[in-house]
C-alpha cells in the first residue's frame, strides 16, 4: 500500500503521510509544478530504471522552459531516484519525479528561488486499489473534440501539472461517450496525442509516429522511433490526419507507466486483429529491451542496486 512507501523529500526520506505541502502552496493553486514518470523494470541486473538519463535531461529542459530552478544536478536526481527504488524494495512499477513550490501566496509568479524535489517509487499493482491494467485485447479510444494545446499558448513539450487539465477534459469525454481513451488532435486538425499517450499507427508494415511540435516528446515514443528499425520496421514521423487514423491497419499508444496499449477500436472503426502482427512484434522487442535481455539496449537500463 502507498501508506508503505518512503518518500524522496528535499533529501531526506520520510513516511508517505508526512509527505505533505501546504494547500495553498504555489504549484498547487497554480499548477507551476513539473514532473517526470519513469519505468521501473525486474532485469537481470536487478530492479533498473529505464532511461533515467533522458528523463531527468527532460525534467531540465521543463524547468529552464518555465525559467525554473532546480536544487540538484543532474547526476544528484539520478543518485536520488536509484536511492529511492532501494529505500522502497520494488523492482516493477514507476517512479515518480515531482518538483514545485511550497511557498502559500496569491501572486501569478513566485518568488520561492529553488523548486523543492519529492520522489516516489510505486507498485501499480500493489499500491494502487484501483489499478487495472490494460487487457490484452485492446482498449477503444474517440476522437475528442477538445484539441491539444498550442504550442504559441503553452510550452507543449514540457512535462508542466498545468499543461494536463488538456489531458484530463479529453478523458472525461472519452469516459463520457463510453471510451477507455481520448485521442486529441492539434489545433490544425492532425493528430496529436492522447490524454496521457503517444498515439502511434501502422500501415503498410510501417510505423508512423505523430509529428513533433504540437506533442509531448515522448521518451516511450523515442525508445519505439529508435527500436523498431532493429526489428526490420520502417519508420516514419509525419503529420496523421483522423481519416489516416481510422483506415490504419493497427493503432497503440505508448506511455512510461503503461507501456504499449493496443486500442481495439476507434470511433465506429472496429480492428480484426489485436494486437496486430507489428504491435505484438514491438510488444516482444520492448519487453526484451526493458527486462534487460536484448544486450544492444543494457545502456538505457540504470540498475538501483549498489
Amino acid at each position: 500500500m502507498l501508506s508503505d512507501r518512503t518518500v524522496y523529500l528535499n533529501g531526506d526520506f520520510v513516511e508517505w503521510e508526512k509527505a505533505t505541502v501546504h494547500v495553498m502552496s504555489h504549484s498547487l493553486a497554480r499548477g507551476s509544478a513539473i514532473f517526470e514518470v519513469i519505468g521501473l523494470n525486474q532485469t537481470e541486473m536487478g530492479p533498473s530504471v529505464f532511461r533515467l538519463d533522458e528523463h531527468v535531461d527532460r525534467l531540465f529542459r521543463t524547468a529552464a522552459l518555465l525559467s525554473a530552478e532546480l536544487p540538484l544536478s543532474k547526476e544528484g536526481f539520478e543518485s536520488a531516484v536509484l536511492a529511492t527504488v532501494r529505500a522502497n524494495s520494488v523492482s516493477e512499477g514507476f517512479v515518480k519525479v515531482v518538483c514545485y513550490y511550497h511557498e502559500t501566496g496569491f501572486d501569478i509568479l513566485c518568488s520561492q528561488k529553488a523548486l523543492d524535489v519529492c520522489i516516489v517509487v510505486v507498485d501499480p499493482a500493489r499500491d494502487l486499489e484501483d489499478y487495472h491494467p490494460a487487457p490484452s485485447r485492446g482498449v477503444s479510444a474517440c476522437i475528442c473534440k477538445w484539441r491539444k494545446l498550442h504550442p504559441e499558448t503553452a510550452p507543449v513539450e514540457a512535462k508542466v501539472a498545468g499543461n494536463y487539465i488538456n489531458g484530463i477534459m479529453a478523458g472525461l469525454e472519452a469516459r463520457r461517450r463510453g471510451f477507455d481513451r481520448g485521442i486529441m488532435l492539434d489545433t490544425q486538425g492532425f493528430v496529436a496525442e492522447a490524454s496521457l499517450e503517444s498515439v502511434f499507427l501502422v500501415k503498410d508494415d510501417a510505423l508512423t509516429a505523430c509529428h513533433l511540435g504540437t506533442v509531448l516528446p515522448s521518451i516511450g515514443r523515442k525508445t519505439l522511433l529508435e527500436a523498431a528499425p532493429r526489428a526490420g520496421i520502417k519508420t516514419v514521423e509525419k503529420r496523421v490526419s483522423p481519416e489516416a487514423l481510422l483506415e490504419s491497419e493497427e493503432v497503440f499508444l505508448c506511455s512510461s507507466p503503461d507501456g504499449m496499449v493496443p486500442v481495439n477500436r476507434i470511433e465506429g472503426r472496429v480492428f480484426d486483429k489485436v494486437p496486430g502482427v507489428v504491435t505484438e512484434k514491438l510488444l516482444t522487442l520492448l519487453g526484451e529491451i526493458r527486462s534487460g535481455r536484448n544486450p544492444e539496449f543494457r545502456k538505457w537500463l540504470f540498475p538501483a542496486t549498489e
